[in-house]
């Protein structure tokens, strides 16, 4: 049974909860996401596996999840890299955000999401459970897509995407 960390609102640790029952009913918790980018300064995106539990088909960030309980919110974020995307690299946190979305499905995601960043310019080996296909687009690309109604995109990474372009105007080190 896989569980996720209730939050409150300042991510201080509320209790444990499987995790479909804290989507099931909306509670805050603790989550990450991953945005890697190649020496082009192209962000890599993942089609989410057509079987999710949400979203299936759309694209995304290059992963995402739920830190487990006692694992550091980056080791969880490392973790789930290599399994979702088969690679590890360098990622370190930029900000944080909430956001509460509600799915056709009556699933709901409220977490405390945690974004991380890092470079990568080696192979992929996507993980066929978790992601269908990837692709690396140019920030400008996407933002146009997002600035035009793409619908194709998770509804996160339409939250998530503003602030990580800000961030990268920014700055291009990392």
């Amino acid at each position: 049974m896989e569980q996720v960390i209730l939050v409150d609102e300042h991510d201080q640790e509320s209790g444990l909860m499987e995790k479909m029952e804290a989507h099931e009913k909306a509670l805050l918790h603790r989550a990450f996401s991953v945005f890697i980018f190649n020496e082009k300064g192209e962000m890599l995106l993942q089609q989410r596996a057509l079987t999710k539990y949400h979203s299936g088909g759309l694209w995304t960030n290059a992963c995402c999840s739920h830190p487990r309980p006692y694992e550091a919110t980056i080791t969880a974020a490392t973790r789930r890299l290599k399994e979702e995307m088969g690679f590890v690299t360098e990622i370190h946190k930029v900000f944080d955000f909430t956001y509460h979305v509600r799915f056709e499905n009556g699933l709901t995601e409220y977490e405390f999401d945690h974004v991380f960043v890092g470079r990568y310019n080696g192979l992929i080996h996507a993980n066929e459970n978790e992601v269908a296909a990837f692709d690396y687009k140019s920030m400008e690309e996407i933002k146009r897509e997002l600035a035009c109604g793409e619908d194709h995109y998770t509804a996160w990474f339409h939250i998530a995407f503003p602030k990580v372009y800000e961030w990268w105007k920014g700055t291009h080190k990392l």
